[in-house]
């Protein structure tokens, strides 16, 4: 028998449960005798049994452990492993520490050596390392996944025994336990190793807990595992272990030191037995839902469409009505779900309005279903007016002479409890015969099972269920008598009984205290309808739940809520010809008659696509918005990829030029193009003499592909969005509205909704309310369930919806005002602009804060932005150093000088530049590339970079990097467009179907190609990737900023604090450069706790301290000399306006200035009474020194005098 010795190469530090570490320097064992001796050292003294015990653990050494242990009191400060990365195990050593110490690797040890002293051969150190990951000795035990053919295993083997609940475990270790229930988080997590580290949560209706298990695939590590799975099975495993996914799973439950909670260690997954319960009508009659509300109720409902669908389509209802409250939100959605070729599903659009009975002041919910196209168009009138002109506490209400101007095309529904007739039956007990002329009013009553209305019980207006029968006997009575049909329906808010919870918890949330007592309001199958009503007979319950509903379907049409997906285009008579006029006029007057080839066949290219496809008319609306802004005096600046377009560099709406770089000469018209790659973009040319005339080349040109924008076959709606100035973008969005009259222009709508941390707020309020304990795992299961209901509307920052003169808004949607906020005086689409983006033309028309600096700027200088050279030496500096400051990065504390400058100011972004030292513009466009994607610069760009791979010029950084370089390199260009295509959106350079498997071979096409590792690896971890066009459209703007920056400097600061600084503390930054730095060393040592006017006024302060440290200095605001709203230079130094006191908005502001043009102030006093300053602000500009020696009122003025 064999003892082996094993010794690491330096010790490893291990934390035990006390959060002390220890150190283990040898590990002996016997795998036979299953004996194990571990040598320790640490600076105290330790209990050896549990010692014994956690390293045991911690080693996953079979059998029992014995402890050596010595103390010296010096061994912290001398012997140190850094396992600083802690995170998510036992013992609390990260995952990668746990993972390669569980199983000794040779890489990790030097020479073994049994007790002989005889080295032992790789053989027999697998035989050790096996042993001390498999407590049976070695044997063979079979963990990977399950094959195809062994479906119901997932991981490792079958296993049989009863299923425990989770809060009966929770609270004590217990080996072997079987839990089953809903996956509610998971994550296959690759180690440095090449270990799969699987955690996830999962949770059932009691309790819910974290879990975890290491996985091997293929050969990972430096020897295969027994139980490793083959990619395939990895494959299989992660297709099926999914959130949301019903398991069976068996492991042990310990105890985690650094989770502080119990985790269960996964030995074996199978899917949960039969999966969730789901339940059936299995009645060969189906019936029909006529009440039931989605998501879109505002916070009231949970059911999503798509769960809709295909639960009524499981089921064979012939239809399902949708009435959610107050709105027609999901209608767009329910018909693109319902009318997919495997749905067909009947959908009945209606809506629970509320009636409003003007004559009494009360208010109703009746339903409302539209019979046909004219209801709908109806049904759409009535969601506006009662949106624009009936709110009332939120509610949208309908008066009831509304209602009848509109019913044309309608069906109306009594609806529930809170609907008139029965609140005249229960609550006001009016007589029989005036129900019936109540009911008359409607087109059929309504009755619905007795739970949804026991409240009526609890607040005593009925005693007892046999009441609550009686209400429904009477409706049906009614019925009769009046010649109308009864309908029973569910009221449905939630798809399953199980599913109250959820609302029971939003209810919660929302401040209900009765939250608790919720009703079965859930979708019910044909037969358990039937059930509910047995106590009207069989016959007369079959009338109620499956005929006369049924009968109702029959009356309406299959209606289409929204137009067929064509864009509908707005029309400008002539707008094609006229776009392609001015685009040739402005081609030849740059580049000459005849126009170069590579010119003239760019024009073609895209006015084929362009004008065929009949966008000629967005870019004519794009130029005209553009150039009455430039006619006003602001620049616009471009967002997107319109710059990929050199229509739309002709046309003006772009300044960015999308063709290769070259030169052209203004005189006589010249032009040299690069079509080789070898150059960045024009801006990087060397300055050149016009080898024809001797003039001055012009240089342009930054390589994007037309694709980029219109797709590889042109045919992609055009989206031209668009930066306007700050202060102009009212202006233009007024424009749009005389371009094409005020009722065909609408901002385009939002739908907030429910997100996880306002969801997590509900459940610990819930929790707190009922006195319940939970864990995490048990916190996102709840939270999953309430995530996605409506909880707000809203509107797009500059998305303005078109609607083509001779159609009205109503064909396509509602129209109400965001959040229902009247004074906001906006009227948005009622439908999220997504859905009828296909349909609208949404024009893009955004606020930014470069285009208003820029205008300041050329107000205070005076010099034409338009007339900055893009390869200014001195500007260029600017990324890479500090000296065209005049400053060391000593004195600044920075290696570069772009503070302030967009796009480069931050310090994510300053590192960037100080790892590349950019030199050219087509550099800083690849910064702004790296800074704006996903997973292109940390663990990808960066790398590469350092370690020399590649160059900054040479790494991906946005879209057309890709494809550019693919196409220089060798492969088809469709090939390469879909491989940009498939990366910039995170895709990787294969994207997966739904099934997680490869249709296509990109990638062994672009090796075959001779595309270096390199790119592709790189190209496989990118997330998201930004357009080329839109980076160079910001850089451009950026490096305007930083020319002024360095030229005009008291322009630039002034400009920045009046219109980029996000907090400004007047005594501070009045105080000069030392309180200045004070401030700063204030705020960086609270670190993150420090509030957010903190870190945005630490910002300020870095262009604050530059600026002292230039030379230049605040003033003091003053009464009788500052502005109101804007930072303006005052003899050599920057005045501070009247909003940089603290409390002083920009109303009184505007009314100081208001009133000192009519007079100077005399006294407090009187900038009390005219200025309309409140006392305490005066307080406090007399504190800070702005009002001089002013006197308190005038009676103390003549007093002195």
């Amino acid at each position: 028998m064999k003892v082996y010795r094993i010794i690491p190469k330096q010790e490893v530090k291990i934390k035990i449960p006390d959060g002390r570490s220890v150190f283990v320097s040898e590990i002996k064992g016997s795998p036979a005798e299953r004996a194990w001796q571990v040598r320790t050292t640490a600076a105290f003294d330790a209990d050896a049994e549990r010692l014994a015990r956690h390293l045991g653990d911690y080693f996953s050494l079979p059998g029992t452990v014995a402890v050596e242990h010595v103390r010296r009191p010096d061994f912290d400060t001398v012997k140190e492993l850094d396992n600083e990365s802690a995170l998510n195990c036992n013992g609390g050593a990260s995952d990668d520490v746990l993972e390669s110490y569980a199983i000794p690797h040779e890489d990790c040890y030097e020479d073994l050596y049994d007790d002989a002293g005889e080295l032992l051969r790789d053989e027999e150190y697998q035989k050790v390392c096996r042993a001390a990951q498999h407590s049976d000795g070695g044997k063979k035990k079979k963990t990977g996944a399950a094959s195809p053919a062994e479906s119901n295993v997932w991981l490792g083997k079958a296993f049989h025994g009863a299923v425990q609940k989770i809060n009966d475990v929770l609270g004590e270790e217990q080996n072997n336990v079987i839990f089953e229930g809903q996956v509610v988080k998971v994550e296959f997590r690759e180690l440095k190793s090449k270990r799969i580290l699987l955690t996830f949560q999962m949770a059932d209706k009691t309790n819910g807990i974290s879990a975890k298990k290491f996985l091997d695939v293929g050969s990972g590590g430096k020897f295969r595992r027994k139980g490793s799975l083959t990619a395939e099975e990895m494959e299989l495993l992660q297709q099926r272990f999914r959130k949301g996914s019903q398991v069976r799973v068996r492991g042990n439950v310990q105890y985690d030191t650094y989770q502080s909670d119990y985790v269960l260690n996964v030995e074996d997954i199978m899917p949960a037995e039969g999966g969730a319960v789901e339940r059936e009508d299995k009645n060969p009659t189906p019936r029909v839902e006529l009440h039931l509300h989605t998501v879109m109720s505002d916070m009231d409902a949970l059911i999503t469409v798509k769960q809709l669908i295909k639960t009524v389509k499981k089921w064979g209802h012939p239809a399902v009505a949708v009435t959610d409250h107050g709105v027609v939100q999901s209608f767009p959605l329910l018909q693109e779900i319902s009318r997919d070729k495997t749905n067909g599903v009947k959908v009945i659009y209606g809506m629970e309005g509320y009636l409003f009975d003007e004559k009494i002041d009360e208010s109703y919910h009746i339903i409302i279903l539209a019979k046909n196209q004219i209801g709908i168009r109806n049904l759409y009138k009535l969601v506006s007016i009662s949106h624009l002109k009936y709110i009332y506490r939120g509610r949208p209400r309908l008066p009831r002479a509304v209602l009848n101007e509109y019913r044309e095309g309608l069906i109306f529904g009594s609806a529930c409890e809170a609907g008139e007739l029965v609140r005249s039956l229960v609550q006001k007990k009016l007589p029989y015969e005036e129900l019936k002329r109540i009911a008359a009013y409607y087109d059929y009553l309504e009755i619905q099972p007795l739970t949804n209305n026991q409240f009526l019980i609890r607040e005593g207006f009925v005693d007892t269920d046999e009441e609550l029968r009686d209400i429904n006997r009477t409706i049906i009575r009614l019925g009769d008598d009046l010649g109308k049909l009864t309908v029973a329906t569910c009221d449905a808010h939630f798809l399953n009984p199980e599913d109250k919870i959820y609302r029971e918890i939003m209810m919660t949330g929302k401040g209900f205290k009765d939250a608790q007592f919720q009703p079965d309001l859930y979708l019910r199958t044909t037969d358990e309808m039937l059930a509910e009503f047995s106590y009207l007979g069989a016959e007369r319950a079959r009338e109620v739940v499956i005929t006369n509903p049924n009968r109702i379907n029959e009356m309406i049409d299959d209606v289409k809520p929204v137009p067929k997906e064509t864009l509908y285009f707005p029309q400008i008579t002539g707008s094609s010809e006229a776009l392609k006029t001015m685009c040739y006029a402005k081609a030849h007057q740059i580049y000459g008659e005849p126009l170069p080839q590579i010119v003239a066949d760019r024009l073609t290219e895209e006015f084929t696509s362009i004008l065929g496809h009949g966008f000629g008319v967005l870019y004519y609306i794009a130029h005209k918005l553009v150039k009455h802004s430039n006619d006003d005096g602001y620049l616009v600046g471009s967002r997107g990829s319109v710059g990929s377009s050199f229509v739309a560099t002709m046309s003006d709406i772009t300044e960015v030029n999308p063709l290769p770089p070259h030169y052209v000469c203004p005189h006589c018209r010249y032009s040299e193009f690069f079509t080789d790659g070898s150059v960045g973009g024009g801006f990087d040319l060397p300055d050149k003499a016009c080898p024809v005339c001797g003039e001055a080349l012009h240089k342009d040109g930054h390589n994007i592909p037309f694709a980029i924008f219109l797709g590889f076959d042109g045919d992609k709606v055009p989206d031209i969005d668009l930066n306007f100035s700050g202060e102009y973008h009212p202006k233009a969005h007024k424009y749009t509205e005389e371009l094409f009259g005020k009722d065909n222009v609408f901002r385009a709508g939002t739908i907030g909704a429910i997100k996880d941390k306002t969801a997590y707020g509900y459940v610990m309020k819930w929790a707190e309310a009922r006195g319940i304990k939970v864990n995490e795992a048990y916190v996102n299961s709840l939270v999953n369930g309430c995530t996605g209901i409506k909880n707000t509307t809203g509107q797009h920052p500059g998305g303005v919806m078109v609607i083509p003169r001779d159609m009205d808004i109503h064909h396509f949607t509602p129209v109400q005002y965001p959040a229902n906020k009247k004074d906001s005086g906006i009227i948005t689409t009622h439908f999220d602009y997504h859905s009828i983006e296909g349909r609208l033309v949404k024009l893009d028309i955004l606020g930014h804060d470069d285009p208003t600096v820029i205008r300041m700027l050329e107000d205070l200088t005076g010099v034409d932005a338009t007339t900055i050279p893009f390869d200014d030496p001195a500007t260029m500096s600017l990324f890479s150093s500090t000296k065209a400051l005049g400053l060391t990065p000593e004195e600044l504390g920075s290696e570069v000088g772009s503070f302030g400058i967009p796009e480069f100011g931050t310090p994510f972004v300053r590192q960037m530049l100080v790892d590349t030292k950019p030199q050219t513009f087509s550099g800083l466009v690849r910064i702004s590339g790296f800074s704006h994607g996903t997973d292109v610069w940390l663990n990808n760009a960066q790398d590469l970079i350092r370690s020399k791979t590649v160059e900054l010029k040479e790494a991906v950084s946005t879209r057309d990097d890709i494809m550019n370089y693919l196409i220089e390199h060798g492969i088809k260009p469709k090939t390469s467009f879909k491989v940009m295509e498939n990366v910039r959106k995170g895709k990787g350079i294969d994207k997966l179907d739904k099934l997680g498997k490869k249709n296509t071979d990109y990638e062994g096409e672009l090796k075959a190609g001779g595309i270096p590792q390199w790119f592709i690896e790189s190209c496989q971890k990118i997330g998201y990737l930004f357009p080329r066009a839109h980076a160079v459209a910001y850089v451009m703007m950026a490096f305007r900023i930083a020319w002024y920056k360095i030229n005009y400097p008291l322009a630039y600061y002034a400009a920045y604090f009046t219109i980029r600084a996000k907090a400004f503390n007047l005594p501070v930054m009045t105080g000069g450069l030392e309180t200045q730095r004070h401030k700063m060393k204030t705020i960086a040592q609270q670190g993150k706790d420090a509030s957010k006017i903190d870190q945005d006024l630490y910002s300020a302060l870095e262009l604050a301290v530059e600026m002292s440290l230039r030379g230049y200095a605040f003033l003091n605001v003053d009464i009788s000399k500052s502005a109101a709203t804007k930072f303006t230079i005052c003899d050599g130094k920057i005045l501070p306006p009247f909003t940089a006191i603290d409390g002083l908005g920009e109303n009184v502001a505007e009314q100081i200035v208001t009133a000192r043009r009519e007079a100077p102030f005399t006294s407090k006093a009187d900038l009390k009474l005219r200025g309309k300053v409140s006392q305490s602000l005066i307080e406090t500009m007399t504190e800070y020194g702005c009002l001089g020696d002013m006197a308190e009122d005038e009676q103390y003025d003549l007093f002195a005098m």
